[in-house]
């Protein structure tokens, strides 16, 4: 079993990736192995809504977006995490997120997810719900824990001052570990996700 925690942060060592690797540290307490996905500091591209991807498993932009989509075929699990910037998660993970999922959203879908949010001070909550965004319409699992999974602190040894933060981490990547082994438990035991439908679209203005 294979958790991939992505770090959209600018910043490869910073409070996101703190908060990353204190769940990766308790996966690994419950035998799970996992993967910490930076997705660089380079120029993002945005979403242009082109339909390029359609039907093709990846974006037109070859860039970290399609790199996520291909990480994510070996996952078992996927942990989204960032920082808070404005009150909502940082432009970078919310390109690469809508552009991923678009192209690859089988890479994603039936596999338990959960995110995680840094600040110094404010605007978590709004930035959990966005993320969160992403599972509920991707048939993904959503995994919670003992209270919203953020963290707070200027810096990395803050983050790792934040009791509670850190509590709610380490009970996340516990969740987390359970449900992978039930759903590997259940696959063994020929219980297989259901099939999805699809091709129904219904506009609010026809």
């Amino acid at each position: 079993m294979k958790v991939l925690l992505i770090n959209g942060s600018p910043r490869a060592a910073g409070c996101t990736n703190e908060a990353l690797t204190v769940l990766a540290e308790t996966l690994h307490t419950e035998g799970v192995e996992t993967e910490i996905f930076w997705l660089g500091k380079d120029p993002v591209q945005d979403c242009v809504a082109c339909g390029g991807c359609k039907n093709k498993g990846r974006c037109v932009f070859d860039d970290v977006a399609n790199t996520l989509i291909e990480r994510a075929k070996d996952a078992d699990g996927l942990i989204f995490g960032t920082p808070v910037y404005y009150a909502h998660p940082s432009g970078r993970v919310l390109s690469v997120l809508d552009r991923a999922f678009y192209a690859g959203k089988f890479a994603f879908a039936g596999k338990p997810g959960a995110c995680v949010v840094s600040a110094r001070r404010g605007g978590t909550a709004a930035s959990f719900d966005v993320l969160n965004k992403y599972f509920g319409i991707s048939s993904m699992p959503v995994v919670s824990s003992t209270y919203w999974n953020m963290v707070y602190g200027s810096a990395p040894e803050e983050v790792r001052r934040d009791g509670e933060g850190m509590q709610t981490l380490r009970n996340l990547a516990r969740n987390m570990a359970y449900l992978l082994k039930c759903i590997r438990a259940g696959r063994e035991a020929g219980i297989l996700p259901p099939v999805q439908e699809s091709g129904e679209r219904t506009n609010f203005i026809r």
